[in-house]
């Protein structure tokens, strides 16, 4: 069986099926930001990519632990216990409140009743999930291959993780804004957040709390039309957005104050892995030379 690692993914194909598993996503989110205690920068509550989707990892509950695994194959949401208890709810089309619904009383049937706040966080439709009934469209085809990108990208932001020793994030998929991330940092306190709409300030001051140069992949949504990876500081540094970058084709967006690499560049290049790290390093170069980091102590030698 040939499998396509970097697919296509025209985000005007997908786009209301990515508004509803952005919900679905925030719906398992919270849950994972009520069971665990807040680690910095709040790594306590990202999701993690696996062979099959995307997982909570362990959560605790009492003496007891579950966990919530998006099935990206079988088109599934499957919770699990520590005392071999199982549920399954079918992905498929259905709205944000009868997802919301379903999960809830899965936690109930276990026993692990859960409350979290409904009011979706970093997205213009503020619509309590018990309430979304407009958001409900599930395409599987391109959920999957948006997985299988998140798959690669991982691989890839791995690897350059990899070259750092200093403090750095591990890669993990934020359903805040729908991305994948990972996050180096100076070691130097930052000055504080300013925030930003639909989302509330102390959660960016203790996101942005130490310098960073900060990377990823966003499928696209908002100003920006189409999938892209994605890099930029904070605090940004004076001329860094003229800092050359690698490849020609990534550009410095002003809207967003962030350097793009379209997703097309990468999946159309005959080097993938070389055009994307190219990417990731020359942008956190601007961060950290014109930052002025310690890279010397903080990159592998």
């Amino acid at each position: 069986m040939t499998i396509n690692s970097w697919p296509e993914l025209p985000l005007s194909e997908w786009r209301d099926t990515l508004a509803t598993v952005h919900m679905w996503t925030q719906v398992v989110g919270k849950i994972r930001l009520k069971l665990t205690p807040l680690v910095n920068h709040w790594w306590n509550v990202p999701l993690y990519v696996t062979v099959r989707g995307l997982t909570t990892s362990a959560m605790p509950y009492n003496d007891r632990a579950l966990q919530i695994n998006f099935d990206f194959i079988d088109h599934l949401l499957v919770i699990e216990t520590t005392d071999c208890s199982i549920r399954t709810i079918p992905l498929r089309p259905c709205s944000v409140a009868e997802f919301y619904q379903e999960t809830m009383a899965a936690l109930e049937s276990l026993k692990m009743p859960v409350t979290i706040w409904t009011t979706p966080v970093e997205v213009p439709d503020r619509t309590p999930f018990e309430e979304d009934q407009n958001h409900a469209t599930y395409d599987p085809e391109y959920v999957q291959k948006c997985w299988r990108i998140l798959v690669q990208t991982s691989r890839v932001l791995t690897k350059f993780r990899s070259r750092f020793i200093g403090k750095v994030s591990p890669v993990h998929f934020f359903w805040g804004a729908f991305d994948m991330a990972v996050t180096r940092f100076s070691g130097r306190p930052a000055p504080l957040h300013p925030g930003v709409p639909n989302c509330g300030v102390f959660v960016m001051q203790e996101a942005y709390s130490h310098e960073v140069s900060s990377c990823g992949f966003w499928p696209g949504g908002g100003t920006v039309n189409e999938p892209a990876f994605y890099a930029y500081a904070y605090p940004e540094p004076e001329d860094f957005k003229d800092y050359p970058i690698q490849p020609s084709e990534a550009f410095y967006d002003k809207g967003i104050s962030e350097f793009l690499l379209p997703y097309e560049v990468v999946r159309t290049s005959n080097s993938r892995d070389e055009v994307l790290l190219n990417f990731l390093q020359s942008t956190y170069e601007a961060a950290a030379t014109c930052g002025n980091w310690d890279r010397r102590a903080l990159e592998r030698q």
